[in-house]
């Protein structure tokens, strides 16, 4: 017998539903700051390895309970492969870009995604983009631009270089997207893309030791629970939750709170890590959370014609 989560689905949000949605991009701000910890006590590729292998092990164990079927033949191994390919690669760029720039500039830099994924989806699914997400995509990347053109809140003169490789984790998050969307794995379920992503990042992350360096640097409890949040919590409960929501509530609501993860992650930065916050990079929060509101904004229904 299969286990099953039972929802009542919603035509509109809820308090329970804001309050979730506040939690989840709360935590997804935390993600790069975990990261951050993470790396002072272990190498980024080593942590890019561990935390995948905690969380698919927590997948397979959910998936066992749900009793929800992953290997099976259903045509998505080539994708599935590809996209766990990009996966591991995105996340190296992640990691190790944080080795050089800060959490506020890389978890901006990597909000750029739906901006990636609008010029994908235009010229490879058809998603033709309208003169509002034009608009949403050049004040994106008017924030982009403020980025790299901001000096004060530079962590130190190598900074460009973990910029672009967050940029580019971006770039290829998106590229992950339209690949499940291109292929069966749209069909798939989010666990079963879930796996083929952490699976195969595993041994691609892995190869990459060898020539990352010593593994070891400062280890001890806050950088292992740091790892241990990233894998139990973001990568496995968070994306339950949030697959959970979507099935409960209508995803054009849920997207409208898309801008709080760059935002809350700005805030941590400066919080709990002391980052420099200059008001260029308030700036470019601004842009780019005005750019995620227009291009996320629900469409008002055409009425049919008599």
């Amino acid at each position: 017998m299969t286990a099953t989560l039972t929802f009542e689905r919603r035509d509109a949000l809820d308090t329970f539903a804001v309050v979730t949605m506040v939690g989840l991009t709360f935590t997804f701000g935390l993600s790069n700051i975990a990261t951050k910890v993470a790396n002072m006590g272990f190498n980024p590729i080593f942590v890019v390895t561990a935390r995948s292998t905690i969380a698919i092990v927590l997948i397979l164990l959910w998936c066992r309970w749900r009793q929800i079927p992953l290997f099976h033949s259903d045509g998505t191994l080539r994708a599935g492969l590809l996209v766990g390919v990009l996966f591991g690669l995105q996340f190296v760029l992640m990691f190790v870009g944080l080795e050089f720039t800060s959490v506020a500039r890389a978890v901006l830099l990597a909000n750029m995604m739906p901006f990636f994924m609008l010029i994908g989806a235009h010229y490879l699914l058809g998603e033709r983009m309208d003169t509002t997400k034009v608009l949403g995509l050049v004040l994106a990347f008017a924030g982009v631009a403020v980025i790299f053109g901001d000096r004060l809140s530079l962590p130190g003169p190598d900074a460009w270089i973990g910029d672009l490789m967050n940029l580019a984790a971006s770039a290829i998050w998106a590229a992950i997207i339209l690949v499940i969307k291109k292929s069966r794995l749209s069909d798939a379920s989010a666990e079963k893309v879930l796996s083929y992503q952490l699976g195969v990042s595993i041994p691609f992350s892995a190869l990459l030791l060898p020539f990352a360096g010593p593994i070891l640097r400062d280890p001890g409890l806050l950088p292992i629970g740091a790892i241990l949040f990233q894998a139990c919590f973001i990568t496995t409960v968070a994306f339950i939750a949030w697959f959970w929501m979507i099935r409960r509530y209508p995803a054009s609501s849920l997207s409208s709170f898309i801008f709080l993860t760059p935002a809350f992650g700005v805030i941590q930065g400066g919080v709990l890590l002391d980052e420099p916050l200059s008001w260029w990079l308030l700036l470019s929060l601004g842009l780019i959370a005005a750019g995620l509101l227009i291009v996320n904004r629900p469409r008002q229904a055409v009425p049919p014609t008599a």
